[in-house]
């Protein structure tokens, strides 16, 4: 029995395609983002994960969000901090406990940038209707979220 909803084998195909080729692009601003930073791309992605979370994170949220092991992500957190985009400091509320904390410099800031995804985004959102960009939001979340629960959370 099928539903209104089932998707075909060909439209599935087609998007996971589109997905292949947006992630192929990302992997590429990101390496070249790691080489105006100075960084290897597995640290100036550890470095946007820590960029992208609310305040100071621990060294274990960035190995589970990165897949990373933790003793990788010392080795990643320790050339950060040496390069000077990071510094580790002491949990406020719980003294034992080690942070990371983002100190990003505007020259860093400017390089991210620089690259001009922000606008190339902004440029693509500007041929859809605020309609438009509700369902592409609710698909993108709803993406996020999937992989999440197969990838980060599994």
């Amino acid at each position: 029995m099928t539903s209104e909803h089932d998707v075909p084998a060909d439209v599935v195909e087609r998007f996971g395609s589109y997905a292949r080729e947006t992630s192929a692009l990302t992997a590429r601003v990101h390496g070249r983002l790691a080489e105006r930073l100075g960084l290897s791309q597995t640290d100036e992605k550890c470095l946007d994960l820590a960029l992208r979370a609310e305040g100071p994170v621990t060294a274990g949220r960035i190995a589970e969000l990165s897949g990373l092991s933790t003793g990788a992500v010392t080795g990643v957190i320790d050339r950060l901090e040496h390069a000077g985009y990071v510094r580790r400091v002491r949990d406020p509320h719980d003294r034992r406990k080690v942070l990371v904390e983002v100190t990003l410099g505007e020259e860093a800031r400017s390089a991210r940038l620089s690259l001009g995804a922000q606008a190339a985004l902004a440029e693509v959102l500007s041929g859809f209707t605020p309609e438009e960009r509700d369902v592409l939001e609710r698909y993108s979340r709803t993406v996020i979220e999937a992989f999440r629960k197969r990838v980060v959370d599994a």
